[in-house]
């Protein structure tokens, strides 16, 4: 997912990154720069570094993603929190950007209606949540719903 080039820790003064610090480095874009694992507590260390108002939209969405599916795996790759099921894959991943939050579906263009983002790969469909944007948490279920039927990457 990541450039080389893109994988270079960018110091952030604004998140107080530090080194040696036990805050993690925010990469460009402000995306927290977490360790690859599995399970749900590398996915909440990325929502706890998330900047700003970007945090309580990760956190809205994760919780929407535990209660529309409750047997959910979780992990961290990339640098960005992947949601999917046991044996069919990844279905969903977050990324923080400098304006917005960027909602992967990667079997996004078989769900209805189609996530209003379109992907140079044509089975991907994007959500960006800028700031002050109200979530959509209907829409949004019913899209994590159906994502979580269809299979999922393996990555």
């Amino acid at each position: 997912m990541a450039s080389k080039t893109s994988d270079k820790p960018v110091r952030a003064a604004k998140a107080g990154a530090k080194r040696g610090s036990a805050e993690p480095v925010l990469l460009s874009g402000g995306n927290p720069q977490i360790a690859k694992g599995y399970g749900d507590a590398p996915v909440q260390a990325y929502i706890a570094a998330m900047p700003g108002w970007k945090r309580d939209i990760g956190r809205q969405l994760d919780a929407l993603i535990a209660r529309t599916v409750p047997d959910v795996c979780k992990a961290v790759k990339w640098n960005s929190p992947l949601y999917g099921m046991e044996g069919q894959g990844w279905f969903l991943s977050l990324h923080c950007f400098a304006k917005y939050i960027k909602v992967a579906f990667f079997r996004g263009a078989e769900l209805r209606p189609l996530p209003p983002v379109a992907s140079k790969h044509a089975y991907t469909r994007y959500v960006h949540i800028g700031e002050g944007e109200r979530l959509d948490e209907v829409q949004f279920a019913d899209w994590i719903e159906q994502a979580s039927r269809l299979p999922g990457e393996r990555m």
